[in-house]
């Protein structure tokens, strides 16, 4: 099939990548003249592992390639994407100026029967919306079906998501719709909800909800642990065996960040309030997740004291490791609190940036150790795991460590003689 990705971001582009890994001719849109040279080049403007290797291998089998021609690009695919982004409202909304924007060009050019998809993280109804923007623009009526197809890539790990689904879902009222998704999609071997638009929609939110409320629930029983004086991690370990629970996301640490949870999780709080309901759950969570760096720098405060003119070492400052997204992440926040204390702060990330003139950043772990008085862990790289710790703790002025994520061991780090603090 030739189909059109709208959006040459993170999602778009690794869509784009893993349509043309299934057979299909994909072409990449974007307003942005910069990201399409470098993609086109054959160089990610982001860091996801393993997909600059599936870029230059279709950039050279000519399965996909990229423009900025709304107008051609539209006419010559029967399948376009909405892959653009939908950043957060002051109010928690979702700004769908961006899906609009697209809508209205597809209503303006399409010139025979198309299936647009929403692949756009969005709030319930946007379909119905999509649906009457595209008809606006219309000068002549042209048959066409929108379907919702949520996203569930996880940065870090986005390629084997997307290539390996645990579910594929299909929001459409259209039989018509349906089978052609379906058999865009059936090379792929996972379960395919079929359901209305709305319904697709939230699924999508419910989600990343629910996600997220399992990392505030281990989040705060960690805080319980800390006054019991019991360790999180094996309380973890303990009901995660739990078919009914699982492990995944009960690891302790600063909170959630990225360009989905926090975005999400106010999003349902918004389309909830606007019908007059509360998700105090949800609410709950919420506020678990934003007071969680706070209590971790509490607990610096509480071994080192003043913080004023001490020089404090970060590692991490993407909000997961595998991604060099910093967007909403837990490091910025303990950071600010660092900083608002009138501390020295250096930090180290194998491939985020910080943009901070206040922050020092290192190229590697031992300058940034280099006569601190403490190091917060605040990413979970497993160079951090793995490196020599025995060698650099006569690099350091105190042999302090306080675990944001609960990586290293305890016994092993106390053994090697430093005061160990984690979560």
């Amino acid at each position: 099939m030739n189909i059109l990705i709208v959006g040459t971001g993170y999602v778009g582009t690794t869509t784009g990548l893993v349509f043309c890994e299934m057979g299909h001719q994909v072409t990449g849109l974007d307003i942005d003249e910069q990201k399409l040279k470098s993609l086109q080049s054959g160089k990610l403007y982001f860091y996801e592992p393993g997909l600059d290797e599936l870029l230059s291998k279709h950039l050279q089998e000519r399965n996909i390639t990229f423009t900025s021609d709304i107008e051609n690009a539209i006419k010559e695919n029967d399948i376009i994407f909405i892959c653009v982004g939908t950043p957060q409202g002051e109010d928690g909304s979702a700004d769908l100026k961006y899906v609009k924007t697209v809508t209205e060009s597809i209503g303006k050019y399409m010139d025979k029967y198309k299936v647009i998809v929403n692949k756009s993280t969005v709030p319930v109804g946007t379909a119905e919306l999509v649906t009457n923007w595209i008809k606006e623009k219309q000068e002549t009526f042209i048959p066409f079906d929108v379907v919702s197809n949520p996203e569930f890539l996880r940065e870090g790990s986005a390629l084997h998501d997307a290539l390996n689904p645990d579910r594929i879902v299909i929001g459409s009222v259209s039989k018509k719709a349906r089978n052609i998704m379906k058999e865009l999609y059936k090379n792929f071997h996972c379960p395919i909800v079929e359901t209305d638009s709305k319904s697709s929609e939230l699924i999508k939110y419910a989600a990343n909800a629910f996600l997220a409320l399992k990392i505030s629930y281990i989040n705060e029983l960690a805080r319980l642990c800390k006054t019991l004086d019991i360790h999180i991690d094996g309380i973890s370990e303990g009901i995660g065996y739990d078919k009914r629970i699982g492990h995944s996301f009960l690891k302790a640490g600063i909170g959630f960040g990225g360009s989905c949870f926090p975005k999400d999780v106010s999003a349902l709080l918004y389309t909830a309030k606007k019908s007059n309901h509360r998700l105090t759950i949800l609410e709950a969570a919420k506020e678990v997740n934003e007071t969680q760096p706070i209590h971790f720098i509490q607990m610096v405060k509480s071994r080192l004291g003043e913080l004023k003119g001490k020089s404090i070492a970060i590692l991490g400052i993407s909000f997961k490791a595998n991604t060099d997204d910093t967007r909403e992440s837990p490091a910025f926040r303990i950071i600010d609190g660092l900083l608002a204390e009138q501390a020295y702060v250096t930090c180290y990330d194998p491939k985020a940036k910080i943009g901070n003139q206040k922050v020092i950043q290192q190229n590697n772990i031992e300058d940034t150790l280099r006569n601190c008085d403490a190091v917060i862990i605040c990413t979970e790289w497993e160079e951090f795991q793995l490196t020599e710790w025995e060698k650099h703790k006569s690099l350091m002025k105190s042999s302090v460590i306080f675990d944001g994520r609960n990586i290293l061991e305890k016994s092993k780090m106390n053994e090697i003689g430093y005061e160990y603090y984690n979560i």
